[in-house]
């Protein structure tokens, strides 16, 4: 099942919550696809750039762009596959019903 969480409202749930995200180096720029069962942790990663020669390292993919919560693990890597499989200007589309501007949310959600 899809959540929409509030602002800052990830880091605050008790119960476990997987979240589907998008990571970009810019507005228009290279995307990441990814999901976590550990936002902060994940997002932290890709902002530190921990994975030396990652994907995300390379390409410098460091802003959350787009996000989506689930409760169901299944569900949000079924989700990531189906993302990962689209093409592009429907990955743009959806960010853009988020996040207009492709503006950094980590700090929004509280990561």
């Amino acid at each position: 099942m899809l959540k929409v969480l509030s602002d800052k409202a990830i880091l605050s749930r008790m119960d476990k919550v997987f979240l589907v995200y998008i990571m970009a180096n810019r507005k228009h720029g290279t995307i990441y696809t990814g999901v976590t069962s550990d936002p902060a942790g994940r997002v932290w990663q890709h902002k530190n750039h921990v994975f030396k020669g990652s994907f995300t390292d390379r390409y410098d993919c460091d802003k959350l762009v787009w996000y989506e919560v689930h409760d169901d693990p299944e569900a949000a890597i079924t989700r990531e596959k189906r993302i990962k499989d689209w093409h592009r200007p429907w990955k743009d589309r959806l960010i853009e019903a988020m996040n207009p501007d492709w503006r950094d949310l980590s700090a929004d959600v509280g990561l």
